[in-house]
């Protein structure tokens, strides 16, 4: 293996390795193995057919890497996850060898998980473990595809924690309450987040120049799925989505706003002033309640969180539409995670 450096404009020295081999003609080349040490010495093991070196058998090799490489293309809030969950399974696995581990072991980590009482980002840790695992099993798949190993996924056919999602319901009485107590940007982000049934973070970013040929365009930033959401129906009639942004777009600001969810001034909310609105307004409506004496109503629209709105789109609608509305490509998730009523029927008589 060769070592080569050079010094690059900005004053940081550059350093990459290099494989002296020779060709088919027996003339001699010099294969780049990149800037990664450790991945130099595996890629030289590779080409002189002999095991790698030990230390390049390492979790901690492939989670740098991983860090390095995959990480970064991911959208930022996956990022941030993806890099929490990395924390605990480094504390673990960092300094394991790759073929050393079983499904035995990865499930004794979950089990191990069980006994915390909070994970990452608040979240139990049962719950946050299953995350953990499921990153596990990307880093090893990456980790198959750059030959650190050969060897089965260890997490394919380990349990994983079970889970129950969430399963509260913005009724008419808790709707009511907090979108009376809320201001006008926060009613119009909770009316086009039920009439869209999107993520808020997608109901944020959707702007004037979104709507083309009759229809609310849009492309979900969790899974890239694109939607026209139609502004008339077919009698030519507006929706109520269509008169929702007709409003907004009618309405006199001080400053004009590409964004439909914005303030007075033309300012355009973030998932942060829209949390801190919306914790106002619940809690302007609960004291409400409970001042009217109504003690179970209190409760419950302490219980409301902005998320429930997406579920309460897809609760009061046929299923077809809500997974179509929700971009599903599987009804049994929009049934299973997002349906929080259940179904309507006649009795037997």
């Amino acid at each position: 293996m060769l070592r080569r450096t050079k010094r690059l404009f900005s004053g940081k020295v550059w350093e990459g390795f290099y494989y002296n081999g020779r060709d088919e003609n027996g003339k001699r080349v010099e294969i780049p193995l990149g800037t990664d040490i450790n991945e130099a010495k595996r890629r030289w093991a590779e080409l002189e057919c002999k095991p790698a070196p030990a230390e390049t058998g390492v979790m901690r090799i492939v989670f740098d890497r991983y860090e390095r490489d995959v990480i970064p293309t991911k959208a930022p809030k996956t990022q941030r996850d993806n890099l929490g969950c990395l924390k605990f399974l480094r504390s673990v696995f960092d300094s394991a060898p790759i073929d050393s581990i079983t499904p035995q072991i990865i499930a004794q980590y979950r089990d191990s998980r069980k006994s915390k009482l909070k994970g990452s980002e608040g979240k139990p840790a049962p719950v946050r473990a299953n995350r953990e695992i499921t990153l596990l099993s990307h880093v090893w798949n990456m980790a198959r595809e750059w030959g650190y190993t050969a060897k089965e996924n260890p997490v394919h056919g380990v349990r994983k924690t079970k889970e129950t999602p969430r399963d509260f319901y913005a009724d008419a009485p808790v709707w009511n309450a907090v979108y009376g107590a809320a201001c006008v940007e926060l009613q119009d982000a909770m009316d086009l987040n039920y009439l869209t049934g999107q993520r808020p973070a997608d109901v944020l970013k959707m702007k004037l120049t979104d709507i083309k040929d009759g229809a609310l365009e849009l492309k979900q930033n969790k899974t890239k799925k694109k939607l026209r959401i139609l502004l008339d129906d077919a009698s030519g009639a507006r929706t109520k989505l269509g008169q929702l942004l007709d409003r907004i777009r009618a309405r006199p600001r001080k400053v004009a706003s590409l964004y439909f969810i914005a303030t007075p001034a033309g300012v355009a909310l973030n998932q942060w002033t829209l949390r801190t609105r919306f914790d106002d307004a619940r809690a302007d409506a609960a004291k409400a309640a409970e001042a009217a004496g109504n003690l179970e109503l209190a409760k419950r629209i302490r219980a409301f969180q902005f998320r429930d709105i997406r579920p309460k789109a897809a609760s009061e609608t046929d299923l077809a539409h809500a997974s179509k509305l929700l971009g599903h490509t599987d009804k049994q998730i929009t049934e299973t995670v997002y349906r929080r009523i259940g179904e309507t029927v006649l009795p037997t008589r």
